[in-house]
């Protein structure tokens, strides 16, 4: 992925930064969740989304236990890569616990940080301390053509 196109995703992701958090939302400055910040930036840079999510709950990831993000980020991405590739403007897939689904998601951002919806608030840039970074369960990048 070039230099070029990593600063454009980041680019992308911070003009969401203040979106209220909205379940199941995926507009800018009305209102989405994690999966609709991923969604919203994807349609920035390629103009449509590649599938529409099937409506989830809250807590959908410890009622099914499928690992559904992962298996869209590597479907739309390609196969997860070793955290030590993480580069800005990666997508970045979080699991809570070991051995629950992974449900959270983000892109990286320069300065060991990334760009999320943070639930109960809005989508902000947090610094990826060791806390968040031993729950990263995939990183995967965007594709450049889609």
């Amino acid at each position: 992925m070039t230099e070029v196109f990593r600063e454009r995703i980041v680019a992308v992701a911070r003009t969401f930064i203040g979106t209220p958090y909205r379940h199941q939302g995926a507009l800018k400055g009305v209102g989405c969740d994690c999966l609709g910040l991923i969604r919203g930036v994807w349609r920035e840079l390629y103009g449509a989304e590649p599938e529409a999510p099937a409506p989830y709950a809250p807590d959908w990831a410890e009622r099914t236990g499928r690992e559904r993000l992962l298996e869209a980020a590597a479907r739309h991405c390609g196969a997860a890569l070793p955290l030590t590739d993480l580069r800005p403007g990666d997508l970045l897939v979080f699991r809570w616990q070991d051995g629950m689904a992974a449900k959270h998601a983000g892109i990286a951002t320069p300065g060991d940080r990334f760009i999320h919806a943070y639930e109960q608030a809005a989508v902000l840039e947090s610094p990826l301390v060791p806390a968040w970074r031993r729950r990263i369960a995939g990183v995967f990048r965007f594709p450049e053509t889609f």
